[in-house]
C-alpha cells in the first residue's frame, strides 16, 4: 500500500512503487514514469484509504528516500498520529516536514511487523531511526550450564561459555522482551554469577515476583530445575507442552476454588501465547522472490516480496499498464518475463519464485530464467506451510495496494466523467449512493447505504438499517423500508440527496426505489438497478435505468462500469459486515458460538489455551491452528469472524 511518491525512473511498461529491492539496493525508491516530485504530502487523502491492520510503514522524502521506518498494531491510527497539529516533538516535526509519501507493508500480526521493521532498519539505515551498531552478529538467549541454579541471560558474540544458546533473534530488543516475559513466567534467575554468590537476603526481583530466591535457598534445586525445564521446552519451540501443563494447573486451581491462582495461570498462558506467536517474516533459509498478482476495477497490481537468507527484505508494488480485461495469471506471466528479462539484465534471479496463480508457460519461463541466471530456477504455485504463508502475505498486500490505487482522486474523477458520458448527463455527477441487503435465511436482515463523491468513499455518510417487521427473506420489503427511512431523513434536511442512486438488484428492487421516490416526492435523482447478469460474472453486470427499464451492458474495460462495481462492492461489504455483527449480537452468548464447526468442547479448549477471548482475537491463524482439535480451515473461520473490518 503506497502513498504517491514520484521518481524519475521508468520500468518498461511496469509502473512500480518500491518498498524493498535488495538487488539494486533501492528499497527506498519508487518507479514512476513522467512525473515530477510533489511539494506536499496529502495526509488526509492518504489516510482515507489506509488499512487498520498491523504492519510496517516507511516515511519517504521527495526523492523516494526512506526517512523513517516504524511498526504499528494499527497502521491507520499510528500514521495519523504523525500529522496532528500539536504535541509533536521537534525531531518528529522535522521528519513530518520532509515527508512526501508513505509506504506500508501489511502483516498478519504485530509480531511480524516487529521483525520486518528490524530487517528494514538494518538494511536501509534511515536517518530518523535509532540505529544499532551492525557487527554482523545476532543476539541470543543463553542458559548457563551451572549445575545448581542455571542463569538466563542476553548474549551476543562468540559462543565460548558452556551452556545452551537459543536464537538467533532479530534484535537486542526482542531478546530483552523475551527475557522479561520468561522472567515473569518461569522466574529463572537472570542476575550475574558474582551478584548471585554474594547475596545474604533476596533482592528486589524476588519481592516483585520475578525470581524465586535461589541465592538464599528459598527454592529447592528440584523445584528450580522444573522451572528451568519448562523454560528450555519453551525456548526449544515446545511451548504447547508448557501451555498444556499450565491449562491443567489452571483447571485444578479452579476446581479447588483457588480463583486467584487460576487467574495467575490464565495470565501466564496469555503471555506465553504472545511470545509464541508465529513469525512469518523470518523463516527458512535461502533466496526467493514471492510474486502475487490481483486484478479488479480494470486495474492490476503485482506485489513482489524479496526473501534473502530467509529474511524478508521488503516488498514492492507494481501497477502494469494496459491490463483492462486481463486475468491475473496473464498479468503475472507478462510481469515475470519483463521484470527479470526486459531491460533488467543486471537483476539477480533467485533460485525459486513463489506465485499465487498457475501459469501455462511456467516451464518456458523457468528455462529462460535458468539460462539468464546460469542455474536452475523453480517457479512454484502449489505451496504448503511456510511458503504458502509468504504468498498469502503477498496477496494481502497486493489487494490493499490495488484498493488504494482504485480510490485515488485522479482515478475517481476519470470514472465520474466516464459515467456522465455513458448516462448522457448534462454535467458530471458529484454524489453517488448505493443500497444493498444482507441476511442469512431471513435472519438479522441489514440494509447498507454507502456514498461516493469525487474524492472517493464518504464513510462519514455511510448508514446501516436494521430491518424489522417484514416477512423474513423478503428483499423487496427490506429495500423499501431502508430507502423510505433514508430519504425521509434527507427530505427533512438531515443530509444531501445523491445525483445517482444505485440499487444492488434487478427490476423488482428498482421498482421499490421508484415507489419510495414517488411517495416522498423526490425528483432529480437518477435511479439505476445493478444486476449481476445471467452468468453472474464480474464485467457482465446489467444496468437497468428506471426511465427505460431496458437492461444495458457496458464494456468490461469501461471506467464507468468500474466505478459502478466499486460502489456496488462497497455496499455489499458494508451490508454483510453489519449483518454478521447483528447476527452475532442476537445470539446472546459468545461470538464464537456462531462459528460452524466450533462446538462447546472446542470453544472451551480454545479459550483455555489462550486465556480468554481477547487473546483469541489477537492470535494469528497459525496460532489458532496449534490448539488441539482446531484444523487450519476452522482456525481461518475463527480468525475471519473475529477480524471483520468495518
Amino acid at each position: 500500500m503506497v502513498g504517491k511518491v514520484p521518481d524519475n525512473k521508468t520500468t518498461n511498461d511496469i509502473d512500480g512503487n518500491s518498498v524493498g529491492n535488495p538487488d539494486d539496493n533501492s528499497v527506498n525508491k519508487t518507479d514512476q514514469a513522467d512525473e515530477t516530485p510533489s511539494t506536499a504530502f496529502d495526509a488526509k487523502e492518504y489516510l482515507k484509504t489506509l488499512t487498520s491492520r498491523p504492519g510496517v510503514y516507511r516515511m519517504l522524502d521527495a526523492n523516494g528516500g526512506v526517512l523513517y521506518v516504524g511498526k504499528a498494531k494499527n497502521l491507520k491510527k499510528r500514521v495519523a498520529s504523525y500529522f496532528h497539529r500539536s504535541g509533536l516533538a521537534p525531531k518528529t516535526r522535522a521528519l513530518v516536514a520532509q515527508i512526501r509519501g508513505v509506504e506500508v507493508t501489511v502483516t498478519h500480526t504485530e509480531g511480524e511487523a516487529l521483525l520486518l521493521e528490524n530487517n528494514l532498519i538494518k538494511d536501509l539505515k534511515p536517518r530518523y531511526n535509532i540505529l544499532l551498531r551492525d557487527d554482523k552478529s545476532y543476539p541470543y538467549i543463553f542458559l548457563s550450564d551451572t549445575k545448581a541454579y542455571p542463569r538466563l541471560s542476553y548474549h551476543r558474540g562468540a559462543k565460548r561459555a558452556k551452556g545452551r544458546y537459543f536464537g538467533p533473534y532479530p534484535s537486542a530488543g526482542s531478546v530483552r522482551e523475551s527475557l522479561s516475559l520468561l522472567q515473569k513466567l518461569f522466574r529463572v534467575r537472570q542476575c550475574d554469577d558474582s551478584f548471585f554468590s554474594n547475596r545474604t537476603r533476596p533482592c528486589l526481583q524476588y519481592q516483585i515476583k520475578r525470581c524465586t530466591g535461589p541465592c538464599v535457598g528459598l527454592i529447592s534445586e528440584a523445584q528450580y530445575r522444573e522451572d528451568v525445564r519448562r523454560t528450555t521446552l519453551f525456548l526449544e519451540g515446545k511451548s504447547s507442552t508448557v501451555i498444556n501443563e499450565l491449562v491443567a494447573q489452571m483447571e485444578q486451581a479452579a476446581e479447588a476454588q483457588a480463583f486467584e491462582e487460576a487467574a495467575q495461570h490464565r495470565d501466564l498462558i496469555a503471555n506465553l501465547r504472545r511470545v509464541q506467536e508465529s513469525q512469518y517474516v523470518t523463516g527458512e533459509g535461502g533466496d526467493l522472490d514471492v510474486i502475487a498478482a490481483v486484478t479488479g476495477g480494470g486495474l492490476a497490481c503485482v506485489q513482489v516480496f524479496f526473501v534473502r537468507d530467509g529474511r524478508n527484505l521488503g516488498n514492492k508494488s507494481f501497477f502494469p499498464r494496459h491490463t483492462d480485461g486481463a486475468e491475473a495469471d496473464e498479468v503475472l506471466s507478462a510481469f515475470i518475463a519483463q521484470y527479470y528479462l526486459v531491460g533488467h539484465a543486471g537483476r539477480t534471479v533467485p533460485s525459486e519464485i513463489l506465485i499465487n496463480h498457475a501459469l501455462d508457460d511456467r516451464a518456458l519461463l523457468e528455462s529462460v530464467l535458468a539460462d539468464e541466471s546460469g542455474r536452475k530456477v523453480q517457479i512454484s504455485h502449489k505451496l504448503r506451510g511456510e511458503r504458502s504463508r509468504w504468498v498469502e502475505m503477498a496477496v494481502t498486500n497486493a489487494e490493499n495496494s490495488l484498493n488504494t490505487q482504485i480510490a485515488t482522486k485522479s482515478t475517481v474523477l476519470r470514472r465520474f466523467d466516464a459515467l456522465q458520458e455513458v448516462l448522457q448527463l448534462d454535467s458530471p455527477p458529484q454524489r453517488l449512493e448505493c443500497f444493498d441487503i444482507s441476511h442469512t435465511m431471513g435472519e438479522a436482515t441489514v440494509a447498507s447505504c454507502v456514498v461516493l463523491d469525487t474524492t472517493g468513499p464518504v464513510k462519514s455518510d455511510y448508514r446501516r438499517f436494521n430491518i424489522e417487521g417484514i416477512i423474513p427473506g423478503d428483499d423487496y420489503a427490506a429495500m423499501h423500508q431502508a430507502l423510505l427511512r433514508r430519504y425521509t431523513r434527507l427530505k427533512k434536511g438531515e443530509g444531501k440527496l445523491p445525483d445517482i442512486l444505485f440499487i444492488d438488484g434487478g427490476k423488482g428492487q428498482l421498482s421499490e426505489a421508484e415507489a419510495v421516490m414517488e411517495e416522498l416526492q423526490i425528483t432529480g435523482v437518477t435511479l439505476i438497478g445493478v444486476s449481476k447478469g445471467p452468468s453472474r460474472r464480474p464485467g457482465q453486470e446489467q444496468l437497468i435505468l428506471a426511465s427505460t427499464q431496458t437492461p444495458r451492458v457496458l464494456p468490461a474495460d469501461s471506467p464507468a462500469l468500474h466505478l459502478i462495481q466499486q460502489i456496488r462492492d462497497e455496499a455489499h461489504r458494508f451490508a454483510i459486515t453489519g449483518h454478521r455483527q447483528r447476527r452475532a449480537k442476537a445470539r446472546t452468548t459468545s461470538i464464537l458460538e456462531g462459528i460452524d464447526g466450533l462446538g462447546p468442547k472446542r470453544r472451551q479448549t480454545l479459550l483455555k489455551q489462550f486465556g480468554g477471548l481477547q487473546e483469541v482475537a489477537r492470535a494469528g491463524v497459525e496460532d489458532l491452528a496449534r490448539v488441539p482439535g482446531i484444523s487450519k480451515q476452522l482456525a481461518q473461520r475463527v480468525y475471519d469472524v473475529l477480524h471483520v473490518e468495518d
